[in-house]
């Protein structure tokens, strides 16, 4: 089965950080570029982030520029965001996804005091 599966996610104090994990299983990350995409409450989805095949280049949404970190760990199959810095407007569901349009479930990121 084909899938993306986040974790780490959780409450948070401004200023703070957390790391989310994504593992896939069903395929072969290192085969696909990756992204995160957050969804905040009763907005639309945001690119956040993205990383290519190899890890070699990484890309990121001004708003998060400086605070978080993407990277990967193909031979464990995993996708990771380091997140510090967390200002309460980082509040969202995140997701990853990958390149062939697999997507994970989401994990909940809170930022709030």
């Amino acid at each position: 089965q084909v899938q993306l599966v986040e974790s780490g996610g959780g409450l948070a104090q401004p200023g703070g950080s957390l790391r989310l994990s994504c593992a896939a299983s069903g395929f072969t990350l290192s085969s696909y570029a990756m992204s995160w995409v957050r969804q905040a409450p009763g907005k639309g989805l945001e690119w956040v982030s993205g990383i290519y095949s190899d890890g070699s280049e990484t890309y990121y949404a001004d708003s998060v520029k400086g605070r978080f970190t993407i990277s990967r760990h193909n031979a464990n199959n995993t996708l990771y965001l380091q997140m510090d810095s967390l200002i309460p407007e980082d509040t969202a569901v995140y997701y990853c996804k990958s390149s062939g349009d697999v997507w994970g479930q989401g994990a909940q990121v809170t930022v709030s005091s």
